[in-house]
């Protein structure tokens, strides 16, 4: 994912500053020379303000002709003071306490007291706002209904207007010119990316269920090489719904923690900053600050009502700059309610911003903005039982033919301004520019890895050099059709040479889609047929053809041990739109051993070489991933993580003397992941297996403990286990890997700036080998392998579970984790590590 803001926004950023209105300062109490925090600021009459920041600064911006400017907080006068329009100024204040208000008020000491929660009438305040959580939000009624209007937009902050002179920029003078002065005050944004839908939203108590219907979705796409929908999917997910009754908000892939948790008072700081009354309403103004700056907690403030019902009015939430979240310099959301006719409150308006800064002051970079607009709230209306039946989000055939008419009536008050409105029309002249189709094709083959020529690609890049023990070094060239070759046929092939063992590799691929789409993307539905011929390590046939990475020819220890695999395969494979998908195969597969392995059977008590097995295989995969989003690849398929389960059901069964088949044989496997979220401690994402296989096979056809002998981290594979060292019939296995997310680190003075996260990993594997599978009560069988000495090199897990565990710190330089790994049991086997480093990039906010 780490090329897909990059790739999505392709201009450089350069600045221009417009003319606005913009005060900064520095507020402090007039008698202590104390800075002051939550002081609200504004503009007298208008809805444009903000508070001071726990240091007591602000700075506040506008475009309009305002001339004055407004200081208040409970406890003092208020202050008003006269600014000068379209320029920039400073503007320090100090605040007299207000003698009446303060007059019941007991001073104990000069020095600043203490923050406490005992006694604290913010806190009690907010201890009210969470014990009426419950009866506050939309699910307090046995049913809901509402229409829900999202906008999500990207810009570029301050691309300079110079640009668009320039030469080799010139056919994107329509594009450059296009700029907004008015959203963010004080800067230019450049829109580039838009996406528009509306929803009908319906909620039922009992039994609970939501259905979404997507009745309209409107959006541009400038990328080629990752799929629409999984870009779609991502920045959703980035700017998730907020609902700050839930414990936890999920924004930036993170989870922060809401100001009204259950267990809010022991992150938070509250202070109460003013009274106000709007509307015959009386409201409580609470400020909120986090007790550590570097935790995923918000600043910002709230709205309470003075009702009995203690609701949320209106709310912001904002970051500081010392948090721990990556790439984004600045952060708000904005959150409105309005009234119900029963007294309580419902969501009106949830906007969204955030600045991608390039630079720390956030001056060039990218903007982002989701706005969702809430109408049409009906409360206590049932529907008949089947509109709460099938999948909880159903998008119309039609969501993607409306016409302006039908978007004109949806945005309601949230019109288009007509930059907006140009962001349609210009990226799709964008796609015509040859230039532009150009440097795309560019970003294509060193992003992704393919080149492509119309209805072919060549590629993959990463594939074309890799080297092992056994073919030496190692060239690869390949290619595959597209759909502009065909939307029901797909060709798929390669050639690869190695030049120790001077041996061609090769597959030749077809597939025809069912579905008349690209078989890379979702939902898939395809039949394919392939003949491969190539060398792989033992255990690791599942990733069959992502193994050839330069990076990845970097071994530790002992790696000698391949086979030559011959594969016929015919696979059908179809995907469901709730996630749930079936693949049925069928493989004619023959093993052979490659460089130091060999294949050795006893019978007749006379050790023999067998040159191959021959399998032939029937298939059944079942995998059901509910609520699942995904960013389709062309080499790859990646689940953005979520709080949901992944389920997967594989059998295999093993037909002798079909196609020459050697072995009866079946076996199955369950595999379940689940990311566990933790709120302030983090997240962990936890992976258990079983397996069992029944009848009699030699070692290749056992289950193989996949190990990883390279020098990056996988979450998948043991560390420190060797290739080939276990098999077994039957097996079980847990991986954990728990990221606390910053929570020791960022509360130790000289590692909290670093912004590191920190990582606990533990692996087990335990199981076993029936008497009918060893080879040493089977002459039959192949024996399992020795080295030159006659040590083993394969083994059981007869003794003990395999376990290794490890530490981790995360988040170098924003991109790379290294890892700190032991090995706990069979510390006795031939060529093993006891401990080891290892490296991986994971790119996340």
């Amino acid at each position: 994912m780490k090329y897909i803001l990059s790739v999505i926004f392709i201009l450089a950023a350069f600045a221009v500053r417009g003319q606005y209105t913009t005060v900064t300062g520095v507020i402090t109490d007039a008698q202590t020379n104390q800075t002051m925090p939550f002081v609200s600021v504004s503009f007298p009459g208008t809805p444009i303000g903000m508070t001071s920041d726990k240091n007591g600064k602000y700075t506040i911006s506008t475009d309009k002709t305002y001339t004055q400017l407004k200081f208040s907080y409970i406890g003092y006068k208020t202050v008003i003071r006269t600014i000068i329009a379209g320029k920039e100024q400073a503007i320090n204040v100090k605040l007299q306490p207000d003698v009446q208000t303060l007059a019941t008020v007991k001073i104990s000491s000069g020095k600043k007291k203490r923050y406490t929660n005992k006694d604290n009438p913010a806190v009690e305040l907010i201890r009210q706002v969470i014990a009426h959580k419950n009866s506050n939000r939309m699910e307090s009624y046995d049913y809901t209904e509402y229409e829900q209007y999202e906008k999500l937009e990207f810009s570029f902050i301050n691309v300079s207007e110079k640009l668009s002179d320039k030469k080799l920029l010139r056919p994107y003078k329509f594009l450059l010119d296009n700029r907004d002065t008015t959203n963010l005050p004080g800067k230019s944004l450049l829109p580039v990316y838009l996406e528009e839908k509306l929803t009908q939203s319906y909620y039922r108590k009992n039994p609970e269920f939501t259905k979404k219907i997507v009745e309209g979705e409107k959006k541009v796409n400038i990328v080629n090489f990752v799929d629409e929908e999984g870009v779609n999917s991502y920045l959703n997910r980035m700017y998730s719904e907020v609902d700050i009754y839930s414990n936890n908000i999920f924004l930036m892939t993170n989870q922060f923690l809401s100001p009204i948790a259950d267990g809010g008072p022991s992150f938070y700081k509250y202070f109460i900053t003013d009274t106000i009354e709007v509307d015959n309403k009386k409201l409580v103004e609470l400020s909120f600050t986090p007790r550590n700056g570097n935790d995923m907690l918000f600043d910002g403030l709230i709205f309470i009502t003075l009702d009995g019902r203690y609701g949320v009015e209106k709310a912001r939430l904002t970051i500081n700059k010392n948090i721990n979240l990556n790439w984004v310099r600045g952060m708000a959301v904005d959150l409105t309610y309005d009234k119900n006719p029963d007294g309580r409150y419902h969501l009106a308006k949830s906007d969204m911003k955030a600045n991608f800064g390039f630079n720390k002051n956030g001056e060039k970079g990218i903007f982002g903005e989701r706005t969702i607009t809430y109408s049409n709230f009906l409360i206590n209306k049932p529907h008949p039982d089947a509109l709460y039946k099938g999948p909880a989000e159903v998008i119309q055939d039609s969501s993607m033919r409306k016409n302006e008419r039908f978007w004109v009536e949806s945005r309601g008050r949230d019109t288009l301004t007509g930059v907006e409105a140009n962001v349609y029309k210009n990226i799709d002249s964008l796609q015509t520019i040859p230039s532009f189709k150009r440097t795309m094709d560019l970003i294509n083959l060193f992003a992704v890895g393919f080149k492509t020529f119309g209805p072919v690609e060549v590629g993959p890049l990463g594939d074309l050099y890799s080297f092992n023990s056994v073919e030496g070094a190692r060239v690869k060239v390949g290619g595959r059709t597209t759909t502009a070759f065909s939307t029901r046929y797909y060709l798929e092939t390669y050639e690869a040479y190695g030049f120790k063992d001077e041996r061609f590799k090769y597959l030749l691929s077809g597939a025809y889609a069912f579905n008349n789409k690209s078989i890379y993307t979702f939902p898939n539905s395809y039949i394919k047929a392939t003949v491969q011929r190539d060398t792989r390590i033992p255990g690791e046939e599942i990733a069959f053809t992502q193994d050839d990475s330069f990076l990845l020819s970097f071994k530790r220890g002992v790696d000698d041990k391949y086979l030559y695999n011959d594969y016929y395969k015919l696979d059908y494979v179809n995907e469901f739109e709730n996630h749930f998908s079936y693949a049925l195969g069928f493989k004619s597969w023959k093993q052979a051993p490659a460089g130091a392995l060999y294949f050795i059977d006893d019978l007749n008590n006379t050790p023999q070489n067998v040159p191959a097995i021959t399998t032939s295989e029937f298939s059944v995969n079942l995998r059901y991933a509910p609520h699942e989003q995904l960013v389709q690849g062309k080499l790859y398929r990646i689940t953005i993580p979520s709080k949901y389960p992944i389920i997967s059901l594989d059998y295999r069964e093993g037909v002798k003397n079909l196609f020459g088949g050697d072995f009866d044989y079946k076996n199955l496997r369950l595999n379940v992941s689940k990311r566990f979220y933790l709120s302030q401690l983090g997240y962990a994402d936890v992976t258990v297996e079983g397996g069992y296989l029944f009848g009699q096979v030699p070692f290749p056809l056992l289950n193989i403990a996949q190990a990883n002998q390279t020098y990056t981290y996988d979450d998948n594979s043991y560390t420190l286990m060797n290739f080939l060292e276990f098999v077994s019939d039957h097996y079980a296995s847990a991986k954990i890997d728990y990221c606390l997310n910053g929570f020791i680190l960022n509360k130790i003075p000289l590692f909290k700036k670093l912004k590191l996260r920190e990582y606990i990993t533990f692996k087990t594997l335990y199981g076993g080998l029936r008497d009918e599978n060893n080879p040493a009560l089977h002459a039959s069988l192949l024996q399992f392998p020795l080295d030159q000495t006659g040590t083993p090199e394969t083994y059981t897990l007869s003794r003990a579970p395999y376990t290794e565990g490890g530490f981790a710190i995360g988040n170098i330089f924003k991109i790379f984790r290294v890892d700190f790994v032991e090995r706990f049991s069979y510390l006795d086997h031939a060529n093993v590590d006891r401990t080891g480093i290892r490296v991986s990039a994971l790119f996340d906010f």
